[in-house]
């Protein structure tokens, strides 16, 4: 099997982008949870509250598309950087499904995107190159503080929108199984600190992409 050189990678990862923010993502065989289920009858008041959650949710899967493919551009071994980028194809599962989610509400994407998916893509470029140990430690605790947002934002919808909780629940398991992943490949504990800042920052993102 031919060996990637980084160039490649570099421009694996611009396709990507490319692809994670005009819709033309690759995702993976499963189908959206909530194809199955029967939609409610929301009012317009939970109709935006609920487009406002999934736009939040939506972003938070371009930034971790993002993430991902930065990290698997820096990472040292190479089992580590296809970890990655089959991480990377399930949250394009996430991606697909958010956005489908949206255009039912008759709402739209975050329109900063491309400047989360490029802030996002140099943070997880840096924490590859810190070394696989940290990286993954990186990822691990992403996906953490992911699943408490998600519990947050499955408290808030309407108890008959099973649609918006179908998606959710099944992202929840994802993104758990995704920390595991990185933890029993080597991940270690991130200080307190970054955490912290790590945490602040999703804050004031969610804050901006709820509304815009």
């Amino acid at each position: 099997m031919r060996q990637l050189s980084f160039l490649d990678r570099l421009l694996a990862s611009s396709d990507n982008a490319l692809r994670t923010l005009s819709g033309g993502y690759h995702t993976t065989e499963r189908d959206n949870p909530a194809m199955v289920v029967e939609p409610a009858q929301l009012t317009e008041q939970q109709k935006k509250h609920t487009a406002g959650l999934m736009r939040i949710n939506h972003c938070g899967e371009v930034c971790a598309q993002a993430l991902y493919q930065g990290q698997a551009l820096t990472a040292r071994l190479p089992e580590v950087r296809q970890q990655m980028e089959r991480s990377a194809q399930e949250e394009n599962d996430h991606l697909s499904w958010c956005e489908h989610r949206l255009k039912e509400l008759d709402a739209h994407p975050s329109l900063l995107n491309p400047l989360w998916y490029f802030g996002s893509f140099t943070i997880g470029a840096l924490a590859g190159a810190a070394g696989d140990k940290w990286s993954l430690g990186f990822v691990a605790e992403t996906e953490h503080q992911v699943v408490k947002h998600l519990d947050e934002h499955l408290e808030q919808l309407a108890n008959d929108d099973q649609k918006t909780q179908a998606i959710l629940t099944q992202m929840r398991e994802d993104e758990l199984h995704h920390a595991h992943l990185a933890t029993d490949a080597g991940g270690v504990p991130l200080p307190p600190p970054i955490k912290k800042i790590m945490s602040v920052t999703a804050g004031l993102m969610k804050s901006i992409v709820y509304r815009f």
